[in-house]
């Protein structure tokens, strides 16, 4: 992800994906159960800087999201269906709601009593649901969609603007416009159905299936077939320019940019293929059928840069190539390969911060060891010691300076340790061994530990988990 600028040691500004996180404080609050005795699914699980998002007691295995966008009157009438299998014996369960008014909840075709608290939706099936069993749950909904404003006054979630909607969702923005288990760790597959007036575009991930207008209003249906996690989704509308190509390797590239964004964008956009392949051969095969990009002309309000939307980076403004870079590179770090918790976001964004110092170094610029001796020489800016990355300690940390510019830092400690061809063998075999899954920082250690003789417990502990700037050692 990619935000407000940090701290410079003659490099590009930091980028951050997405709002930082500390949200409002009904999600900083323990979880709650909704009220409701006996086998009931709690709210939350168990997150250990966000406890209230997600919910037990049930995983979704796909959503089918149907949308109504009025742009002009900025309604939506909204029907969710998601099929799961439940965990456990349920009598009840919670999805994540911010807003919207519930009309409607049906389980497996009869309707079920629901409840709302804060953002959970509890939703009461007319029979108790037994461990194992896959059910079907389907809400209809409708109202405004309003975006989520963090502590630090950032802002995610479905982003109002003059021709339609900006949409993004870390770390808990999808929840403005869908129900759902919201939480990283529930990954799944997902179709969008989204109407729009004819004239705007609704670009959802995955690919686009079928495109239609009629009675002046376009239907856009989008699949999107491998696990993601909801925080990666987005449903973005506006007058786009789309341009539709594929990669010399055959990769369809799908590509909405707001004309106001055109100009500044033709440059690191056009270099997207070249960008994938370069990654490909670093990373191991592109995790995804398609990829592409969505730039829109975002009110001054947001104040990062990017989200790296799973298939199709969100970008507020025209990105540079970094930039570009730093969201591909999270198509395997963070989309195919996603955290257990977010107190593993340094996983994410380690790596995207990484591949940009890769990317500036065969462009001729520093090395990432230059890059490194620059930032831990600095004494410009003490927040990048202010926490661990391991241990961010507060939600408004999950996208702190530490977690990206500490988090490459180590893994260039991790490189020195190791040698190139181990280290960039673990760049290639972790997102393979896990696609499509969740890690977590103990994952990671004992991946990179069975791959060599070097003990590394001392390295991760020093960087990844202690207090303050770390020695360096000979």
């Amino acid at each position: 992800m990619s935000a407000d600028p940090g701290s410079a040691v003659n490099r590009r500004p930091l980028r951050s994906c997405g709002a930082t996180a500390a949200l409002s404080v009904a999600l900083l609050l323990s979880s709650c159960t909704g009220g409701v005795r006996g086998a009931a699914g709690s709210g939350g699980v168990g997150d250990p800087l966000f406890p209230s998002l997600g919910n037990g007691g049930y995983q979704v295995r796909h959503y089918g999201l149907d949308l109504d966008y009025d742009i002009k009157k900025r309604h939506l009438d909204a029907t969710a269906d998601l099929t799961a299998e439940a965990t456990a014996d349920l009598r009840s369960f919670q999805l994540d709601l911010q807003g919207l008014r519930v009309t409607e909840v049906q389980v497996d075709g009869e309707k079920a009593e629901f409840s709302r608290k804060g953002h959970k939706l509890t939703v009461r099936p007319a029979e108790v649901l037994r461990k194992g069993a896959e059910f079907r749950t389907r809400v209809d909904y409708d109202g405004t969609p309003q975006e989520l404003k963090d502590p630090d006054k950032s802002t995610e979630g479905w982003v109002k603007t003059r021709d339609g909607a900006f949409v993004s969702g870390e770390p808990a923005g999808s929840m403005t416009w869908f129900p759902g288990n919201n939480h990283p760790r529930d990954k799944a597959t997902y179709d969008f159905t989204l109407t729009v007036p004819k004239g705007y575009t609704a670009v959802a991930n995955g690919e686009l299936r079928s495109e239609r207008t009629a009675r002046g209003r376009t239907t856009f249906r989008w699949h999107s077939g491998r696990p993601m996690a909801s925080y990666l989704a987005t449903a973005t509308i506006g007058r786009f320019e789309v341009h539709t190509s594929r990669t010399p390797e055959g990769l369809p590239l799908y590509v909405a940019v707001d004309p106001a964004e055109a100009k500044a964008s033709k440059e690191a956009l056009e270099k997207l293929p070249e960008i994938v392949k370069w990654q490909s051969k670093l990373f191991g095969p592109y995790p995804f059928p398609s990829a592409g990009a969505i730039v829109d002309d975002t009110p001054k309000r947001i104040e990062w840069i990017a989200l790296e939307s799973q298939t199709k980076p969100v970008y507020a403004g025209a990105p540079d190539t970094a930039t570009v870079v730093h969201e591909m590179a999270h198509q395997w770090f963070g989309d195919s390969v996603t955290p257990k918790t977010w107190a593993d976001a340094w996983l994410n964004e380690s790596f995207a911060t990484y591949a940009e110092w890769l990317w500036e170094e065969r462009e001729g610029g520093k090395t990432p060891q230059e890059q490194f001796d620059a930032l831990y020489d600095d004494t410009t800016d003490p927040k990048r010691w202010a926490f661990p990355p391991g241990k961010p300690g507060q939600a408004k940390n999950v996208t702190g300076t530490p977690v990206y510019e500490r988090g490459a830092m180590l893994l260039q400690e991790l490189r020195n340790a190791v040698g190139d061809k181990t280290f960039f063998t673990i760049l290639r075999e972790w997102p393979t061994k896990y696609r499509y899954r969740n890690a977590d920082a103990q994952d990671f250690i004992d991946f990179c530990q069975d791959r060599t003789d070097v003990d590394l417990e001392p390295l991760f502990k020093k960087w990844l988990y202690e207090k303050g700037k770390p020695e360096l050692t000979d």
